[in-house]
């Protein structure tokens, strides 16, 4: 009943109100919808842009996997092909100059060594993901694991 109350008055607002807020300047948790009413349908965001520089990232944290430095449109990766093994693969790491796939993915959860890479870190995409460049929609008070350590190193 509430909601239904809510709703009224949130469609009496004046639809003229200018309620926008300059592209990627999403401060609040109503970044997603940028200061559009409920009742309305805003315009999808403009799709941030794939970083393709082929070089890696610093980590954040002790066993963050590795982003992504490359776009991965059109990658096959499912239970008949994975596209990533064509450069990461240990066989053609060298070759294609590509890090080499974690001698980890090739432990079963027994700890046991493999000969192929482990069904559990097939689909590489569960864990690493594309790095782009989208603005944070919220603050974040994140800090790294590096910073933490200098910071208790000065205390």
């Amino acid at each position: 009943m509430l909601g239904l109350l809510w709703l009224a008055g949130a469609s009496a607002q004046d639809p003229n109100a200018d309620v926008s807020v300059a592209a990627g300047e999403y401060h609040s948790i109503d970044a997603m919808r940028r200061g559009e009413a409920l009742t309305s349908e805003p315009a999808a965001a403009p799709m941030a842009r794939v970083e393709n520089t082929d070089r890696r990232r610093q980590r954040a944290w002790p066993e963050q996997p590795p982003t992504i430095p490359h776009s991965i449109d059109g990658y096959q990766v499912d239970k008949n092909a994975n596209r990533c093994l064509l450069c990461h693969a240990r066989a053609n790491a060298e070759t294609f100059q590509a890090p080499m796939v974690s001698v980890t993915h090739f432990m079963d959860r027994d700890s046991q060594i493999l000969a192929q890479i482990s069904a559990r870190r097939y689909f590489c995409t569960q864990c690493h993901v594309v790095q782009t460049d989208a603005r944070l929609l919220v603050g974040s008070t994140f800090v790294d694991v590096d910073t933490l350590l200098q910071a208790s190193k000065e205390r």
